[in-house]
């Protein structure tokens, strides 16, 4: 990554931070960078402030969505079978790994240990609300891990992701997630970016406006 999006990279945001192993690891590849993260659920969030202290990071206590103000939050909890005992360490407060503004659909069926029994309130803004006023420049590089939600990110930030360089984040051609967008949807939200590398469940793509 560091090699694609330039070791001088600035700002950088994470859309799902879960417990910061993906944001230590961003914080050492972008030396240079500031990195915004963005998590929902309390649980992780108590993890994620145990593990990761770093003065170029700010955690909000938030979700990223398609809308201003709270939004019902699908709180995960299970695990797989026979992993119990094994997890229970890092997730002393049951599996906060799978949790979505969206509401569950074809995830329990896929993975019906996975239980969403409960819902919280959590704050959320758009991305364009955020952004415009704690990133009103260029944003060199969004990883977004949303559980579905990426349609949200695509539809509350038209003005943001028009300055973002570059984005990697998930996806799934079945939805997991209700309105959980395919990746031919993902990119007609997006028309400006393009695929750089695919994997099964996740993409980089290159805004095209900013990037050649």
């Amino acid at each position: 990554l560091q090699n694609l999006i330039g070791e001088h990279a600035k700002t950088i945001l994470e859309i799902g931070a879960h417990h910061g192993d993906h944001t230590a690891a961003l914080l050492r590849t972008f030396p240079r960078a500031h990195l915004y993260a963005f998590e929902p659920d309390p649980r992780a969030i108590a993890a994620h402030r145990r593990l990761v202290k770093d003065a170029r990071l700010t955690l909000y206590e938030m979700a990223i969505g398609d809308t201003n103000g709270r939004a019902e939050f699908h709180v995960s909890d299970g695990f797989p079978p026979g992993q119990a005992d094994a997890l229970k360490a890092n997730y002393p407060k049951g599996w906060d790994q799978s949790g979505s503004l969206c509401a569950p659909k074809g995830h329990v069926k896929k993975f019906p240990w996975c239980k969403f029994k409960r819902t919280i309130s959590v704050e959320v803004r758009t991305l364009d609300a955020w952004a415009s006023k704690h990133a009103p420049g260029t944003i060199d590089f969004i990883w977004a891990d949303m559980q579905g939600a990426e349609g949200q990110l695509a539809i509350g930030g038209p003005q943001a992701l028009a300055r973002t360089r570059f984005i990697y984040c998930e996806y799934s051609n079945e939805e997991l997630y209700e309105g959980e967008p395919t990746l031919e949807r993902l990119l007609e939200l997006m028309p400006t970016f393009e695929i750089v590398h695919r994997l099964p469940d996740d993409v980089l793509l290159r805004n095209t406006a900013l990037v050649g």
